[in-house]
């Protein structure tokens, strides 16, 4: 067992940007930082860690086949050590949750438990793992909220509603692009089961419900400047998930560049939320 494969198998960057994704959270719901709201980072990024380490325990049989190097199955971490790991992980992550609200443990616990499932049982249910996807996105936010009180949680829910369904709506266009691919490997999609052109337009009412949350008059940053640059990012959110309306093939909902924009729009709202907050 080597240092680099205990932390490689963390996903060290994705679990590092959820953490700094909760100190965002904090800030929009703020409009400031304090030096104990870095706790909401140090927990996010152990939960998310152990998450993705119970990922990989339950997907080694396909990483032998399909990622032979990942520390599982190249030997690297033995099953039983990354079976521990993954426990110490979320405990961790709880025992350090439980110095932050009351509101922040009982998102850090029910966010473990989401974590627990997705990686058994819930991502190989259709439409299902896509939800829990968005969800866990969105809900990072709703804790960094929670460090600030209730108020704190209310200041959040716009933009834990348009990460919720933005997510949705890009989750389902990916699983769109991988139609061809996932039916050759036996796996079961939404977009499979509905097709893909009835996908294509439940991501676009997705998209639509995002827009609506987005102009929600529940935060403190509501205001001129909020209302004129989110009504730019709710532009690019819509032409990017109507890039997939029309689509009835995996290649051309690949084509359209519809989930890039979709994520570009993502951020986006998270910059404009940061700045009307600070300002």
């Amino acid at each position: 067992m080597s240092a680099s494969a205990f932390v490689r198998i963390t996903r060290p960057h994705n679990a590092v940007v959820a953490g700094l994704t909760a100190l965002l959270g904090y800030l929009i719901a703020t409009g400031t930082h304090t030096p104990p709201s870095l706790l909401l980072a140090v927990v996010v990024v152990l939960i998310t860690a152990g998450g993705n380490v119970i990922n990989d325990i339950y997907d080694v049989e396909i990483d032998r086949i399909n990622r032979p190097d990942r520390p599982i199955p190249s030997g690297e971490i033995s099953l039983s050590g990354a079976k521990m790991y993954t426990v110490a992980l979320f405990a961790g992550g709880i025992a350090f949750a439980t110095l932050t609200t009351a509101l922040c443990l009982a998102i850090a616990l029910i966010n473990s438990v989401i974590l627990v499932a997705y990686a058994i049982w819930l991502k190989r249910i259709p439409g299902l793992g896509n939800v829990a996807v968005a969800y866990l996105a969105a809900s990072v936010f709703l804790f960094g909220g929670a460090f600030a009180g209730i108020g704190g949680l209310v200041q959040n829910i716009s933009l834990a509603a348009i990460t919720f369904l933005a997510t949705v709506a890009r989750e389902v266009l990916k699983d769109a692009e991988d139609v061809d691919g996932d039916a050759a490997g036996g796996a079961r999609t939404l977009p499979m089961i509905i097709g893909i052109r009835r996908a294509g337009m439940l991501a676009f009412a997705c998209a639509c419900g995002a827009v609506l949350a987005s102009i929600l008059p529940v935060g403190d940053w509501w205001g001129p400047f909020y209302l004129t640059a989110i009504a730019v990012v709710d532009i690019v959110i819509l032409f990017g998930a109507s890039r997939g309306l029309w689509c009835t093939t995996s290649d051309c909902v690949r084509g359209s560049g519809a989930t890039s924009i979709l994520r570009t729009g993502m951020f986006a709202a998270l910059a404009v939320f940061a700045v009307a907050a600070i300002i």
